[in-house]
């Protein structure tokens, strides 16, 4: 049985970027989500937090980079990215609060 408490902060922050703000226009978001997230549980979240109704759900995975400071070297975190396609009609407005 799951625990619903541990999974219930799924989106973490929408990305804004050039590449993600031009596929807005087609009806696609991203986000950065928790590395436990699954499709459905993204879907859900996406659903019930802006209003909307969601027709397909990415993941992928984004591997942290490498960095070095002289003979250390550390790694940043991976994460885990979702792509969120909308049913025609709907809408997000990231920016709603600027």
């Amino acid at each position: 049985m799951k625990n619903y408490n541990q999974r219930a902060n799924i989106l973490f922050q929408p990305l804004v970027t050039e590449k993600t703000t031009n596929q807005a226009v087609y009806g696609k978001y991203s986000f950065k989500v928790a590395s436990h997230a699954n499709k459905i549980e993204v879907k859900k979240a996406v659903e019930k937090t802006f209003d909307v109704q969601v027709e397909s759900v990415n993941i992928s995975v984004v591997k942290g980079k490498s960095k070095r400071r002289g003979n250390k070297v550390s790694k940043n975190p991976d994460w885990k990215k979702a792509i969120v396609s909308l049913k025609p009609g709907n809408e997000i407005n990231i920016f709603e609060g600027i």
